[in-house]
C-alpha cells in the first residue's frame, strides 16, 4: 500500500523531473499496482505544459496475482486493450504516446497482439507501439504480424545485466 506521504512525494518527484527538463516518462501498469500511473496523472493536472511536452510511455502484459495465481504474462488482445484503457483512466489522458509489451511472452500469439494494437491505434488511444526486453527474433516475429512498425525495444542493460551485448539484442 502506498501511503499518502509517499503519494505526495511521488507527484513532487514527477514535477521536479519535468521542471528539470525531463520529457520522457516511463511507466507500467504493474508499477506499484497502477499507483505510479495515478501519481503521474495527478502531476499532469498540476504542471502546466507537461502533457504537451511529455512523451508518455507505459507498458502492459504482466498480469498481477489474482485468486492465488502468480504474476504471469498475458498478451491476449482483450487483456492488452483492457490494460491500455485502465492506464488511460489512471493517468486521466486520452492517448498514450508509446505503449509497450512489458516483457517477452514465449507463448505470444503475434496475431492477437496485432489485433489489439490495430484496435487501439484506430481508436486513437495509442500513437506508437513497442516492446521491452525482446530478443531480435521475438521482435521480428511480432513485427511480421503488425501493419505499423514497432518503434522501440526498451532493453535492460547494465553492469549487472550484460546479456543484451552477448545475445544479439544490441
Amino acid at each position: 500500500k502506498v501511503t499518502a506521504k509517499a503519494r505526495e512525494a511521488g507527484v513532487k518527484a514527477v514535477l521536479a523531473a519535468f521542471e528539470a527538463g525531463y520529457t520522457l516518462f516511463d511507466l507500467a501498469d504493474i508499477y506499484c499496482d497502477g499507483v505510479a500511473e495515478e501519481l503521474f496523472g495527478l502531476a499532469l493536472k498540476q504542471a502546466r505544459g507537461l502533457r504537451k511536452r511529455a512523451v508518455i510511455a507505459t507498458k502492459c502484459g504482466i498480469r498481477a496475482p489474482e485468486n492465488g495465481d502468480p504474476y504471469r504474462y498475458d498478451f491476449n488482445a482483450s487483456y492488452i486493450i483492457e490494460s491500455c484503457e485502465a492506464s488511460l483512466r489512471r493517468m486521466g489522458i486520452d492517448t498514450i504516446d508509446l505503449f509497450q509489451l512489458h516483457r517477452p511472452d514465449w507463448l505470444m500469439d503475434p496475431e492477437a497482439v496485432a489485433t489489439a494494437f490495430a484496435k487501439l491505434k484506430k481508436a486513437g488511444k495509442v500513437k506508437h507501439f513497442g516492446v521491452s526486453n525482446f530478443r531480435p527474433s521475438q521482435v521480428a516475429l511480432l513485427q511480421s504480424a503488425l501493419k505499423a512498425p514497432l518503434v522501440v525495444n526498451q532493453v535492460e542493460a547494465s553492469l549487472l545485466r550484460l546479456e543484451p551485448f552477448e545475445d544479439g539484442t544490441l
